[in-house]
Order: structure tokens, then sequence, then C-alpha cells
């Protein structure tokens, strides 16, 4: 039988007001396979000699899946996001979260603005819609007619759009969201939903793009009942009043932020503190914790920071400190670490 899930057990306690700081959700997002490709694991050791000019060497898929497993084996985040083909060779064939209390997510969606592949400029044009995989992939890993006796491999799946103030694609977008979404409903399969700022230029001033942003939110969502709705959202930190005034419009929402580019360790340890701060509820972080020196005593020090024991800045001097005892070369000095470069964080109060 499988584990009780901290996920739903958290957005329980959410949901009925009995929740505290240690009810903040962490995700770890492992689904970069399906965004970036070979360089998804991040800079490894060359393993073949080269005859050509050097080019950057990468992990290998099966170093990113230990990765995962490690991940899965600490046990202190709630969800792990990962691609259809990791959920089922890791939840289906190894049956490796059958057993621990943290979810398997899938991504259900790869919009174009995520085919970031090198020498692509696809990012840059505005968003398409596009499916890779199917719901019944994501679940059970093939086809069938009767699925009931199957293991299951990820219930839950991120489905993402961005709206980009162009009416044949922001409409093309929502029309394939709600048939994503009427088929999920269908099929018993959940998902959170993912918003991007826009990945192009919107024809409005930049100051207003977090009200579009919210306000696109909102709008989607009022004409799906509970049936349909999604357990979360995942959407940029635009700043502490976008982000509370999204709370604040409907409390049954439940608010989550994206963490981006990898950046310095304080811009990372400070936007969890600051997302939770004015009203996030679930944080999910994959190249922040895919391309940090010690991925497991990073996730550490995210769940130290929402449960109130450590602030941000004390937090990214114990995890240098944990660094030294182990012996990992961090990537900047501790002064530099401790630099925030992300624009997000400027925002602050």
């Amino acid at each position: 039988m499988s584990a009780p899930k901290r996920l739903d057990e958290k957005i329980a306690r959410i949901r009925s007001g009995a929740a505290t700081r240690r009810d903040f959700i962490i995700a770890d997002a492992k689904d970069a396979d399906m965004a970036f490709g070979i360089t998804a694991p991040g800079p490894g050791q060359c393993r073949v000699d080269r005859h050509r000019e050097a080019e950057a060497c990468w992990k290998s898929l099966e170093d990113y899946r230990q990765q995962i497993r490690a991940v899965i084996a600490q046990d202190i985040v709630d969800i792990v996001l990962l691609s259809a083909s990791n959920v089922e060779q890791l939840a289906i064939r190894e049956k490796l979260f059958s057993g621990s209390p943290i979810t398997p997510a899938a991504r259900a969606n790869d919009t174009s603005d995520i085919w970031v592949v090198r020498g692509g400029k696809y990012p840059t044009l505005p968003s398409r819609a596009f499916r890779t995989a199917t719901i019944e992939h994501m679940k059970y890993g093939r086809l069938q007619a009767d699925c009931t006796q199957s293991h299951i491999g990820a219930d839950l799946g991120l489905y993402s759009i961005t709206f980009t103030n162009n009416i044949d694609w922001d409409f093309k977008a929502l029309e394939d969201f709600t048939a994503f979404r009427l088929e999920a409903e269908t099929k018993r399969f959940r998902y959170f939903l993912e918003v991007f700022n826009p990945n192009v230029d919107p024809g409005i001033p930049a100051a207003a793009v977090p009200g579009f942003l919210n306000d696109h939110i909102v709008r989607t969502l009022a004409g799906v009942t509970s049936a349909g709705r999604p357990v979360f959202l995942k959407i940029p930190y635009n700043g502490p009043a976008p982000l509370e005034e999204l709370v604040a419009y409907d409390p049954n929402l439940i608010v989550g932020i994206l963490g981006g580019s990898s950046g310095t360790t304080l811009d990372a340890f400070q936007l969890i503190h600051d997302a939770q701060k004015y009203g996030a509820r679930v944080a999910l972080f994959g190249r922040k914790i895919n391309l940090s020196e010690h991925p497991l005593a990073f996730i550490e020090f995210l769940r130290r920071i929402v449960d109130g024991e450590v602030g941000p800045v004390e937090a990214v001097k114990a995890y240098h400190a944990v660094l030294d005892k182990v012996g990992v070369k961090p990537h900047r000095r501790l002064q530099q670490d401790l630099q925030l470069t992300a624009t997000a964080t400027h925002y602050r109060r």
C-alpha cells in the first residue's frame, strides 16, 4: 500500500485554515529534460576524448536519475516533478514513491517557450501550446482499457500556460487548456497550473505585467468549477504587492512561486523567504537546486528557512560551512554568494 502523502495532508490543512508555516510545500522540479534536453542534468566531466573544438560536457540521464533517487531518499521535499519517461522509470518500474510520503508529479505539457535547446530561438517567439505526454502514460506508463489494476505512476501533473497578449496565441492556449482540463477531470487526474509572465513583448509597460498576469489567472479560472480547478498555482514572483493581491483575492486559491534561473545562493534563500512572507504556500525550484554545489544540503536549508529555523543570510553562511566540511568547492566565495542579483528580490519591502 502506498504511504500517505505529505502534499495531501498539507493541502488539507491549508484549505481548512489549520496550516502552520511547516505546511509550506516544497517541490523539486526535475523535469528539465523536457526543456533543455542533454544539458538538463547540469555540467559534468567529459567521458570521451574530443577530436574537435572543446565543448562543455554534461551529466548523463542516469546521473540525473541518481540525483532524483537521492532527493527521494532524503525525504524533505513534498513533490518531485518529472518528465513522463522518468515517472515511468522511477515511479512505475522502480516504485520509489510507493513507500514514500513524497508525491510524484509529471510535466503534462511542454509549450514552445520551454524548448530551450542549444541553437534554438523558440523561447523568443510567442508561446505555442504542445503536449508530448498523455494522461495515461503519466499515470500508468502505457495506454490500456482497464488501468485499475496497474501501479500508479503520477496522478498529478503540471500544466503550463504563457499568455502573450496576442489574441490568436492566447485563444489557442486557452482552447488547449480547456481540452486538457476536461480530459483530466474525466480521467481523475489532478494538476497544478503554471502561468508564466509573457515570454515576448506584450506591448504594455513592464510595471503592468504583474497585473496582466494576475487578471489572466483569475479570469481563466473564474469559469472553472471546483471539480476542474488546479490543486495550486505556480507563478513567477513579481514582488510583494502582486503576490499579496492574488492571495487576498481568493483565499482558496493556493499560490506557489517558481525558482527561475540559478543565481546566487542568497537569491534562492531570500526568494523562498519572501514568497512565504507575502502569502505563497508553495515553492518549486528546479535549476536553483539542480545547479547548486550540494543539492541535498541546499534543500535542507530551504526547508529550515520556511520552517522559521534560520534566516536567508544565516542560511547562506551555514550552507557554505557545510560545503567546507564535506570538501565541496563553492561556485562563489561567501561574500559573493551573499549578494542579491535576482531582479524580483529587489521588490522586497
